[in-house]
């Protein structure tokens, strides 16, 4: 059932745009066509390029999150840290309440002055999870015994040095999970670029998202007009099928991705979200 939806999306984007405007998208379309994707191919130099750019900010952010996450995860395990507790209710007050996108937006924009640079795509909204978090404290506190943790202390070892070799080389489902997750959202956001880049002088960071939506509404305002010029029909225009295989191109890479993190993904989400 959840593969069905893909079948039809890839063969929609592989109709022909005429026969699916005067009949509908099929499982067997009677008329084929590459057209949708040779539109996308023409447009491929700034694809191209948005596409290198979702790659270096999904890995800096993904790199960056995990980081965070499993670092401040590890410390609210020491019921001993002095303001644990308080620690602890930010998380879970900021799964419940948050400041708002106006406030949210003057703070990046006037404060921190991410506008229009790469790490408007990085920071806001994405690198810290409360949900994440909490799936890995739990991991850590039922699948990582404290008595390992005491023999190393015993044995010298400070806390950098237990998380680095012990905690974090034992966490890789969990790891695997959370940095999927993390790495889907930073793939597939476009809210970020919507607030924080300009077209004039954002576009150099654009994403795939920001891109593959671009050409979406420039295919509508193209298709919407056609009938005021002589020159173009709507006919020419693959204004339905386009979409289909925009959706194909955005999703083909966290469907190669996938598999490899399947197992850890399972593992990793069962363990981590036992309650304590």
């Amino acid at each position: 059932m959840a593969v069905i939806p893909f079948i039809l999306l890839v063969i929609a984007s592989f109709s022909d745009n005429q026969w699916v405007m005067a009949n509908g998208i099929s499982f067997f379309p009677k008329e084929w066509s590459t057209s949708a994707y040779a539109y996308i191919l023409n447009e491929w130099g700034t694809i191209g390029r948005a596409y290198l750019m979702t790659i270096i900010v999904t890995v800096i952010g993904t790199v960056l999150s995990v980081l965070l996450t499993t670092t401040l995860a590890y410390a609210l395990t020491d019921k001993s840290l002095p303001g644990v507790k308080i620690l602890s209710f930010l998380c879970i007050f900021t799964m419940l309440f948050n400041g708002g996108i106006v406030a949210s937006f003057y703070v990046w924009v006037n404060v921190f002055n991410i506008r229009n640079t790469i790490w408007a795509l990085i920071f806001p909204n994405l690198m810290m999870n409360a949900f994440n978090i909490i799936l890995v404290k739990n991991y850590y506190n039922s699948s990582i015994p404290d008595s390992l943790k005491e023999a190393a202390r015993i044995d010298g070892a400070g806390e950098i040095r237990i998380f680095t070799q012990i905690v974090f080389p034992l966490s890789k489902p969990i790891i695997a999970t959370i940095g999927l997750m993390t790495a889907i959202a930073y793939w597939n956001d476009w809210t970020n670029g919507l607030y924080y880049l300009t077209e004039r002088n954002g576009s150099q960071y654009y994403t795939i998202q920001l891109v593959l939506n671009t050409i979406n509404e420039n295919i509508s305002f193209l298709a919407s007009h056609a009938g005021q010029s002589g020159a173009i029909s709507v006919a020419d225009i693959p204004s339905t099928t386009v979409r289909m295989a925009i959706a194909v191109v955005g999703v083909i890479p966290i469907l190669i991705a996938y598999p490899f993190f399947q197992k850890y993904f399972v593992k990793g989400i069962t363990l981590g979200g036992v309650k304590e």
